[in-house]
């Protein structure tokens, strides 16, 4: 193995964190609607595909158990790529695109927080669960990559990790999700120490 490859590709990640400098303001936005949320007892809903649904699920673990402050309210959080047999049945009937748009209309309400990730930010089945939570006046917060996409237009909140390569793009939307998670655990004595 040619080990210059090795060194090309922690060197990309190096300057794509060091990048992440000019988006600390975006950072703070979104951490503040994920506080406000669990301080207002708010449903978090999250979703994305393939890379992007894992990360959706990982983030949704963190923030309904390592995030958990000791005197404080809980997150209320739901991945909405977990279900199978009911994302197949959305699928099934209703279409692909549909697979969130469908679940969201069961619970879905004002005020509540959309977190969507898509590297592309042209996902159709998260655009549409955006269009929809715009409409319910809930807050639309989106993790995109390359040109952001149309869900980084239609968005409240957007954070784009400027890189088209994918693997890139899911390696900082994770990473920035465990900053998230660090951040609402150094605003209190965290419940669990890891």
């Amino acid at each position: 193995m040619d080990k210059s490859k090795i060194q090309n590709y922690l060197d990309k990640q190096i300057n794509f964190i060091e990048s992440l400098n000019e988006s600390t303001d975006k950072i703070n936005q979104i951490y503040n609607n994920l506080l406000n949320a669990r301080n207002l007892k708010k449903n978090i809903f999250l979703m994305g595909n393939g890379g992007s649904a894992s990360t959706a699920s990982h983030f949704t673990a963190d923030l309904l158990k390592t995030s958990i402050v000791e005197n404080e309210n809980r997150f209320s959080a739901y991945s909405l790529t977990d279900n199978i047999p009911v994302i197949l049945a959305w699928a099934n009937d209703e279409g692909y695109e549909n697979i969130f748009l469908g679940q969201l209309k069961n619970s879905l309400k004002k005020g509540d927080i959309v977190i969507g990730f898509s590297g592309s930010g042209n996902s159709k089945n998260v655009i549409k669960a955006f269009e929809f939570a715009n409409k319910v006046d809930s807050t639309t917060i989106s993790f995109t990559g390359g040109s952001g996409g149309k869900l980084a237009k239609i968005s409240k909140y957007n954070l784009n990790i400027d890189d088209n390569d994918m693997l890139t793009i899911e390696t900082g939307h994770l990473l920035i999700c465990h900053l998230l998670t660090t951040l609402i655990r150094s605003n209190g004595k965290p419940m669990f120490e890891y």
